[in-house]
């Protein structure tokens, strides 16, 4: 059974599909279907409000499952921020966004760089229901990028002394906001389909 993933961030597409392919689940992109979905404005001001946007719009688009996610990073030191802004944070790009991030915490000590990474999906079907799930992973951020792996902040990211940016797929999937949002939707999915 095809879900059309409400992005086209292969990295996510990957994680959706380690996951969620064990169901018979076969998560694709709008590009891999030779379509293109409308820009949404992810304008909520929460993650779960504009997972739920981007899946609402695309399973209208395609009329197949749609599973969209917003994720970010909240920083405790800076109350929270950049949150739902985390991919804008800058305005640039992940090295933009990354580099502010560390401009803002510059001379903060590693006991004040909480930090979590948040994650919501929303999969809406073409009959209206919906599935709305939530995810967390806490750590710190540290004084350097370390490691290539991953993608947005992940060479920041510590999680037990080591940056989300040296974790392999499958190590992250294990622990990573995003695979434990996954997991509970994988529950709510067996229980629908």
């Amino acid at each position: 059974m095809d879900f059309i993933l409400a992005s086209n961030n292969m990295k996510k597409l990957g994680e959706m599909q380690r996951i969620l392919s064990p169901l018979g689940i076969n998560v694709v992109t709008a590009k891999m279907l030779g379509i293109t979905l409308e820009e949404v404005a992810e304008d909520a001001d929460t993650f779960e409000g504009n997972a739920r946007i981007k899946a609402l719009a695309a399973c209208k688009a395609t009329k197949l499952p749609a599973i969209a996610d917003d994720s970010g990073i909240c920083v405790d030191f800076l109350g929270g921020a950049p949150g739902v802004y985390s991919a804008r944070f800058s305005g640039g790009d992940d090295e933009d966004n990354n580099d502010l991030l560390l401009e803002k915490l510059e001379g903060v000590p590693m006991k004040k760089r909480g930090a979590h990474y948040a994650c919501a999906i929303c999969c809406a079907f073409p009959d209206g229901r919906e599935i709305n799930v939530h995810g967390e992973c806490y750590g710190y951020i540290g004084f350097e990028r370390d490691g290539n792996e991953g993608f947005g902040y992940d060479p920041l990211f510590l999680v037990d002394g080591r940056s989300f940016g040296k974790y392999t797929a499958e190590e992250k999937d294990r622990i990573s906001h995003r695979g434990n949002a996954l997991r509970k939707l994988v529950v709510e999915l067996q229980q629908l389909i």
